[in-house]
């Protein structure tokens, strides 16, 4: 679809121009989104690594845990996890990943999460409570990268709809409108020719 213009040269430069820039921009926006749907299936991919790697830490730790409820009465198992034994916070800052900004989730914690007395507990727990302290390190990057994995999955939508934009509506109108405006001209010149011409001969003929 043509671009409602006037057909003049002037018109046609700044048109051409725009053409120029119209085709830089895709190309440019192209590469863009080339290179979000690469990062995207990398952290895709990484991201079902991690959480079938969680998925088999949760089942060790809910193991562990179970072994030591197996062995430890219900009161020495509620008095040990009564306390905790660390203190912990979770700092949250934004990275710029592809253009789009991304939170970057870190988890610091002190102390000891078998914070109780080792006469009446058991290894199991120690072992249940260590790994579960691991898994929710493990599990905040999931959520982290998986979080990137969606505003990366927007921002290719957003890029894709740009690019089409430009492809199938600007570039083409102007593409149009560029060939409509030469046709004019010449037009326009073949016409001032031939006047020019009739102008000839009549002057020719006095």
């Amino acid at each position: 679809m043509k671009l409602r213009v006037n057909p003049n040269r002037m018109e046609l430069l700044r048109l051409r121009r725009r053409l120029a820039i119209a085709k830089r921009g895709h190309k440019l926006l192209k590469d863009k989104q080339d290179a979000l749907i690469k990062r995207f299936i990398e952290l895709a991919r990484e991201s079902k690594r991690l959480r079938e790697e969680l998925e088999k830490e949760l089942q060790k730790a809910y193991g562990s845990f179970l072994g030591a409820r197996a062995i430890m009465s219900s009161r020495s198992l509620e008095e040990a996890l009564l306390i905790s034994g660390i203190r912990s916070q979770l700092k949250v800052s934004m990275i710029n990943m592809m253009s789009v900004l991304v939170p970057q989730f870190e988890f610091l914690y002190e102390g000891d999460p078998a914070n109780y007395g080792f006469w009446e507990t058991s290894g199991e727990l120690d072992l249940a409570l260590y790994t579960f302290i691991n898994f929710l390190q493990k599990l905040i990057k999931l959520a982290q990268m998986e979080k990137a994995v969606v505003l990366l999955a927007d921002e290719i939508e957003k890029t894709r709809r740009r690019v089409n934009a430009l492809e199938y509506v600007l570039i083409p109108a102007l593409e149009e409108t560029i060939s409509f405006i030469k046709m004019k001209l010449d037009e326009m010149e073949r016409s001032t020719l031939t006047r020019l011409m009739k102008i000839k001969e009549i002057v020719r003929k006095h």
